[in-house]
């Protein structure tokens, strides 16, 4: 059973993601918390196995559950954290991931009732992958930049593959989503690696920093 705390300062949000919480197995909701300290210190009592925060709570309302996921990830590294927002914005994944995707989602609000995409996401984070929602992907890709960058170099199978990547897929859930043999996945992202310089770190490093490349293109 997973145990989950959840972080909302809106009562009917927070009710809202408990109830499709309820409807997954092996899911507890055990704390709720409204801002940011409270939200420390129920992960402090709880150690729980995954904690869904919204972006924006007291005392600013600016980041505080992307500063908290940070801090929690580190205090607690065996917590996995899901960022909900209603914002399609590149920054705010990019802050959220400066240290490291192990572990981390983020995932639209509006996106939060489809339940097989709130169990992937849930998936991803508490085996220590991450998870970024498509749609955020989708709209990242369609206004990134065209100054020249290593992302050009990257053919469409490629992107494909490296924005499954993004949403924490291993390559065995890749290759079955765009009907593919793992053999074929394991070179596109050879080649995904090569053309963006990662050749030299290690596996799961790189495939960190892919992410990262793609999504410091917005």
């Amino acid at each position: 059973m997973k145990k989950v705390v959840i972080a909302d300062d809106a009562l009917l949000l927070r009710q809202g993601v408990i109830a499709v919480l309820n409807t997954l197995d092996n899911v507890e909701v055990v704390a709720e918390a409204d801002d940011r300290p409270s939200l420390i210190a129920a992960v402090e009592q709880h150690r729980p196995d995954l904690v869904i925060t919204d972006v924006r709570m007291p005392p600013t309302l600016t980041n505080e559950g992307i500063s908290a996921a940070r801090e929690i990830r580190s205090r607690w590294p065996q917590t996995g954290v899901i960022v909900l927002s209603q914002y399609l914005d590149a920054d705010y994944v990019l802050e959220l991931l400066e240290d490291g995707t192990e572990g981390l989602g983020y995932l639209l609000k509006e996106n939060v009732a489809d339940r097989r995409q709130l169990a992937s996401a849930i998936d991803a984070v508490c085996n220590a992958s991450s998870s970024i929602d498509p749609a955020a992907i989708e709209v990242f890709v369609q206004a990134r930049s065209r100054r020249p960058s290593p992302i050009d170099d990257l053919s469409d199978r490629e992107r494909d593959v490296l924005a499954l990547i993004a949403e924490g897929l291993r390559n065995s859930a890749i290759a079955e989503r765009l009907s593919l043999s793992e053999k074929s996945v394991e070179k596109h992202i050879n080649s995904i690696f090569s053309k963006l310089h990662l050749t030299a770190e290690a596996e799961s490093n790189r495939r960190v920093r892919s992410v990262l490349v793609w999504l410091a293109e917005s």
